[in-house]
């Protein structure tokens, strides 16, 4: 009793202060309404600097908030609700908001029980409002998130054995309707071959804090096979034995995305075969694996194929190429491979192959390239096949000696007459010196280095002037065999292609020319014209190596010209474009050779702002009597002086040739007639004056 009698006013007041309670307590019969010194502190005011009015707390309420605190009041006043509890907004001295919640009830009635003084309390809650409101804006951008990425939660109580499923995560097709579904009905939708792994990932051990993923795919009830990918983590509970959460994503569309990718980093697009890369490293594979019978490697070369494409267009040849690799792929049995190297040529690895069963899948390729859809196009020869075929015993042999041992092979069976088959024998190698492929190739490398790759030089004269009013020379590459003999470019330079040197020998012999004669370009005394491979065309870097190589050697970018074939532009035609661009920027010279050779040639003539045309040797060589090549020759040279571009003829052969040509205003020659090929160092020499020879044939 006496500590009940030390709880005084005072006491109370104190109570109030420390809690940061506000009271007020209102008098129904008169509509006094007395608010204690806390309230009035809670909202930045002295205690006697408001008007102690029943509506003073409704004066200061939020416009929104009016009519809610009202009615809770009216539903306790009416006996409708036990006691007022609601949440409103109050007006601060300083204008700013405050939030309350605000509780009370009736504390006296008359004798029949009508309500005659309520009474309660109000708390600031702003704090509590505002983490909420901050809480709600994380929710917010939480379920945007979510529903972005397309994510759905889950999660699974341990100790009821209840699982809950979102909206999002009922909508993966999974029959439900409310949120709590049957704990086993997410094991029912499971692809066979993934249950019990995808059981075992979600058996979280109480107590972990990892997150486990997982990948697997769920079968609907129309049969569909979807992937999805989940999150999975254990979450402990307050006295409960804890949640599994989850997350689940449909990943199916991004699983298809990457199987394409997958896919398209390993085949050829057009096709549908291996790559080469991919055709490697699979090669490389069963190499390692040869035992009893060897492993059977084809080079397949299409023959006649250049014919179709330039007589149907690019859309004949690529349905030809598709029919051809679907022909060649039912040809072979389950345990071979097949993969488009580029171009028209294909390789076949079939392991455990012998002699007979090598030459039956060759006869059937052949056949098949034979019988391929050539669509409408029409051509006076079907496509055929040229087969090379190596046999690997050997674990330890190369995929690089594997495939040029093959590759040598073709080259024997196509000149042996085509569309026949051959079988690798270091006895019987193609190409000069004994070499083959791959050693050629070898040889070519070390060639550059050791000085064994001449540069030759052909001149182009100004018909019916002396050449040295105009000297110009094609720049040509003689290689020299190791035995002394020289080897010409119609063996070595398709081994460069077919091996990736082309760039880099292009590259040799610009570098090497300009350095060596840069000098006398510079003194106006000789032009160098450079042939491109198509390699070189789409080297992106190659501007920059002839930027360089100019202003090391002081050559005058007027003084080069660049030679490209129809066969090299269409290789890349967007990179040859560019090329002449460039090179036009810079004053070189561009001239597009063996013109007249496919029937794109015109279009390339339209599209390339070049410098001139050489007109392919097959049109010059017989033109004394061939009309048709005469014809041809006139339209072509006056098509090319109507767009300002020299013409210029190759395989000049004979005095009547040069004549003709004369006569139909062909501006340049080039062929043994007006000059045979010689080392480029003695062409220089006498442009420069510092040497004396014989008096050569006068045109």
């Amino acid at each position: 009793m006496a500590d009940d009698n030390k709880r005084n006013g005072k006491f109370w007041a104190q109570a109030l202060d420390r809690a940061y309670l506000g009271l007020w307590d209102w008098n129904l019969s008169t509509g006094d309404c007395y608010y204690s010194p806390t309230w009035s502190k809670m909202l930045g005011y002295e205690p006697d600097e408001l008007a102690n009015t029943s509506d003073l707390w409704l004066k200061l309420t939020h416009p929104d908030d009016r009519q809610r605190a009202q009615e809770s009041g009216d539903r306790h006043i009416a006996g409708l609700v036990d006691s007022i509890e609601t949440e409103l907004r109050l007006r601060h001295k300083h204008g700013h908001w405050v939030w309350v919640l605000d509780r009370g009830g009736i504390v006296e009635r008359d004798a029949d029980g009508k309500p005659l003084r309520l009474m309660g309390v109000q708390t600031d809650i702003t704090r509590q409002k505002e983490a909420e409101a901050a809480l709600e804006q994380v929710n917010v951008r939480f379920r945007l998130a979510l529903a972005a990425s397309g994510t759905g939660i889950w999660h699974h109580d341990i100790g009821t054995r209840k699982s809950y499923w979102d909206a999002r995560t009922r909508e993966f097709g999974l029959v439900a309707d409310t949120d709590e579904v049957m704990a086993d009905l997410w094991h029912t939708y499971l692809h066979p071959d993934d249950k019990d792994a995808t059981e075992r990932a979600h058996q979280i051990e109480p107590g972990s804090n990892s997150v486990v993923a997982s990948q697997y795919r769920i079968v609907l009830r129309d049969g569909q096979i979807r992937h999805v990918e989940s999150l999975v983590r254990f979450v402990a509970g307050v006295g409960s034995a804890g949640q599994i959460l989850g997350t689940v994503r449909d990943i199916t569309e991004e699983k298809m995305r990457a199987e394409g990718l997958a896919f398209a980093a390993r085949h050829d697009a057009l096709t549908g075969l291996l790559n080469r890369s991919a055709f490697d490293r699979l090669l490389a594979e069963n190499i390692a694996m040869v035992e009893r019978l060897p492993l059977a490697v084809f080079y397949v070369d299409l023959d006649y194929f250049k014919a179709l494409n330039d007589y149907a267009g690019h859309a004949a040849g690529d349905l030809a190429l598709k029919s051809v690799a679907a022909g060649i792929l039912a040809s072979l049995p389950a345990s071979a491979r097949a993969a488009r190297l580029g171009g028209d040529e294909f390789a076949l690895m079939v392991p455990n192959c012998n002699d007979a069963c090598a030459e039956r899948i060759a006869r059937g390729v052949l056949a098949a390239v034979r019988d391929a859809d050539l669509g409408s196009a029409v051509t006076s020869r079907r496509l055929a096949a040229s087969i090379g075929i190596a046999f690997v015993r050997d674990r330890n042999m190369s995929v690089a000696d594997a495939l040029a041992c093959a590759d040598d092979a073709c080259y024997a069976a196509k000149a042996g007459g085509r569309d026949r088959f051959a079988v690798f024998s270091p006895d019987t190698t193609s190409g000069a010196g004994g070499l083959n492929a791959a050693r050629l190739a070898a040889d070519l490398v070390d060639a550059m280095e050791d000085g064994r790759l001449k540069l030759f030089g052909q001149e182009i004269h100004r018909l019916g002037l002396p050449w040295e009013d105009s000297p110009h020379v094609e720049v040509l590459a003689r290689l020299e065999a190791r035995t002394g003999t020289m080897i010409p470019p119609g063996d070595f330079m398709p081994v460069a292609e077919r091996f990736g040197l082309a760039a880099r020998l292009d590259r040799w012999i610009i570098r090497t020319a300009l350095t060596r004669h840069g000098e006398a370009m510079r003194a106006g005394a000789i032009a160098l014209d450079f042939n491109l491979s198509a390699q070189t065309l789409s080297d992106p870097q190659l501007w920059a190596f002839v930027d360089e190589a100019i202003a090391e050697s002081g050559a005058p970018p007027s003084a080069i010209g660049f030679e490209i074939t129809e066969t090299a532009a269409v290789t890349n035609f967007d990179a040859a474009a560019e090329f002449v661009r460039k090179a036009r920027l810079r004053h070189c010279r561009v001239s597009l050779d063996d013109f007249g050779a496919g029937m794109s040639s015109f279009e390339y003539l339209r599209r390339f702002p070049i410098d001139a045309i050489k007109i392919d040797g097959s049109f010059v060589e017989h033109i004394a009597e061939s009309r048709f090549d005469r014809e041809i020759v006139s339209a072509i040279a006056g098509i090319a002086r109507s767009m300002g571009a020299a013409v210029v003829a190759e395989k000049v052969e004979e005095k009547n040739a040069l004549e003709i040509l004369m006569g139909m205003g062909v501006a340049y020659g080039q062929g043994y007639f007006l000059h045979r090929p010689e080392p480029l160092e003695a062409i220089v020499a006498r442009a420069t004056g510092r040497l004396t020879l014989p008096a050569r044939r006068q045109m």
